[in-house]
């Protein structure tokens, strides 16, 4: 037996015969827990509950409205069959122009029309996952590394690393400050990495957080496009959740702002990823983005693309969808109320209960304090805290990443 599986993980790729995936890491356990046991109100009330999901599911009807109203965005409907010829057909990787003016238009009316995107430089993705690692691909060598501040995304441990062999480094920033990203933090990680001689080829930020749940202030922004200008390395800003804001006390701040009209810096440097899967909570069609400044990433990213496009069907109805102005609005707009409704009744029936969260504004995350509920102040304390609320309470919660 074990002579013929030594034989067969020879005949494997080392991707196919490792684990680089992580689908056997912690941060799987809870949704196998949640696919093993799912919840059911009435056929399995005690089954685990999924809240480790990031889904967007509250205004899903009001884009079954505008689908019942606009039968012909669908090639597979009787009154949109007429352009189903042209749109089946083969397209090219560049994307439908009507789908690229449309995203790009949607992109900067979601940033308040403060700045506009350039529909050439949008370059479509199988989500923003095939969005980042085709961004890594473009930017670093296998043993090169990105700063990214923490707690961070899990899933870019798996998105960024597992087939392009780059490194992630933690820029390790504090509770005590409420993660605020600093100057010193970034410095200290960067001369860590270089102390152990690891190439570092850029910074990685998400915009509106995941985790945190909060966005990045103007000046921290500015801060991190003097730093990287300074290094001469790249940034790459996630804002997936760019209209996914809901606090009416400020705004949320892209970079394409700040180098816009706050900062000089080598623009070749900046590179932005979006999707559609939070801000209009459509994760199943696949649609991400990625839109540089520097024209070499855009041909060789819009040149890799061609192995995770969005289909067609995809971006015709997409196109339609984004360009109808009135329907956007009110999409946005009421997104925002009901996120805030919802992130209001949670933090309130958390309090009840004792346990406080981190004041977000952005996203469809709580960062909760259990520290309280805790054996002891340890990493290992919280691996044991986090089996118990999936396994016992049934919640399928995120745990955040050791540093």
């Amino acid at each position: 037996m074990a002579f013929a599986l030594s034989n067969q993980e020879q005949l494997l790729s080392k991707i196919a015969a490792g684990n680089g995936h992580g689908e056997d890491s912690p941060y799987f356990d809870g949704w196998k827990a949640f696919e093993s046991d799912p919840y059911h109100p009435t056929k399995n009330p005690n089954g685990v509950i999924q809240m480790g999901l990031a889904e967007n599911l509250l205004c899903h009807e009001l884009v079954e409205d505008w689908l019942m109203n606009n039968p012909k965005a669908s090639i597979c409907s009787a009154e949109g069959l007429n352009e189903f010829k042209g749109i089946a057909n083969f397209q090219d990787y560049h994307g439908l122009p009507e789908f690229r003016n449309a995203v790009a238009k949607f992109m900067g009316k979601v940033r308040g029309n403060r700045v506009t995107f350039d529909p050439d430089r949008i370059v479509m993705s199988g989500g923003a996952t095939g969005a980042h690692e085709t961004v890594a691909f473009c930017l670093a060598d296998p043993g090169d590394a990105f700063l990214v501040p923490t707690p961070y995304y899990p899933g870019f441990d798996r998105d960024l690393r597992w087939r392009t062999g780059v490194q992630l480094v933690p820029v390790v920033c504090d509770s005590s400050n409420d993660f605020k990203v600093t100057m010193e933090a970034l410095e200290a990680a960067y001369e860590k990495a270089q102390e152990s001689n690891i190439r570092i080829k850029g910074v990685l930020i998400t915009n509106p957080s995941n985790p945190l749940g909060t966005f990045l202030d103007r000046e921290t922004l500015k801060d991190i496009v003097s730093f990287i200008n300074e290094k001469n390395i790249h940034l790459v800003c996630d804002e997936i959740y760019a209209a996914t804001v809901f606090t009416k006390e400020s705004s949320f701040v892209s970079i394409a702002e700040i180098i816009d009209q706050d900062i000089a810096c080598n623009r070749n440097l900046i590179h932005i990823v979006y999707s559609l899967s939070k801000d209009m909570g459509f994760p199943g069609f696949r649609v991400g983005i990625i839109y540089s400044y520097n024209d070499q990433v855009v041909s060789c990213a819009r040149k890799m693309s061609s192995f995770g496009l969005v289909s067609s069907q995809t971006q015709h109805l997409i196109a339609t969808m984004l360009s109808d102005d009135q329907f956007v609005e009110k999409f946005i707009a009421e997104s925002a109320k009901r996120i805030a409704e919802r992130h209001k009744a949670f933090t309130w029936g958390l309090s009840q209960v004792g346990i406080g969260c981190l004041k977000s504004n952005a996203g469809l995350f709580l960062w909760m304090d259990l520290h309280h509920l805790l054996k002891e102040q340890t990493y290992e304390a919280e691996m044991a805290l986090w089996q118990v609320i999936i396994n016992e309470v049934k919640l399928n919660v995120k745990k955040k990443k050791k540093k």
